[in-house]
């Protein structure tokens, strides 16, 4: 079985220069040389609130929990797994096993806690984990069922159903 351990949130990122007139004076905001913007930070780690919560084996329901990002070796470690090549529905376990790294007060979480969870919890966690790898946000479009007016929807850190 594969343990997660937490990882500290990665450095700062640089953002690239924007394209566009340089401000007046030649300079960029608190004096910066034109074109410069301040350093943006990267955002690695997640915050979610699971729909129902995970029951560990004294009954402790533990629903708040955050995922970092994936990396190449996240997504291609699980590939050698046994589990994963006899049946490739078991990747997303395995997957989520290792990104996840707190879930409320569990000492570790690991491809066995995901396991053990509800299906609406895992479905929760897929796509979430897909929101935040491949659109690198944790915002989903959606369309009003009544009034057919489209809005967004924050999946990560709020209730089911709030928005």
């Amino acid at each position: 079985m594969r343990r997660t351990a937490s990882h500290a949130p990665a450095a700062p990122e640089t953002a690239s220069p924007p394209a566009g007139p340089p401000a007046p004076g030649g300079h960029g905001a608190a004096g910066e040389p034109a074109g410069h913007r301040p350093l943006r930070e990267l955002r690695t780690e997640f915050d979610f609130e699971l729909p129902r919560g995970y029951v560990d084996e004294s009954g402790s329901v533990h629903r708040n929990g955050t995922m970092r990002l994936a990396t190449a070796r996240d997504e291609l470690v699980p590939l050698r797994d046994v589990r994963v090549q006899e049946n490739s529905a078991y990747l997303s376990v395995v997957l989520l096993g290792r990104v996840i790294t707190r879930l409320g007060t569990l000492p570790l979480v690991h491809d066995g806690v995901v396991e053990n969870m509800f299906a609406s919890d895992l479905a929760f966690l897929q796509d979430f984990y897909r929101q935040v790898n491949a659109e690198g946000h944790t915002r989903a479009g959606v369309t009003c069922p009544h009034c057919e007016e489209p809005f967004e929807v924050e999946l990560g850190g709020s209730r089911l159903g709030e928005s």
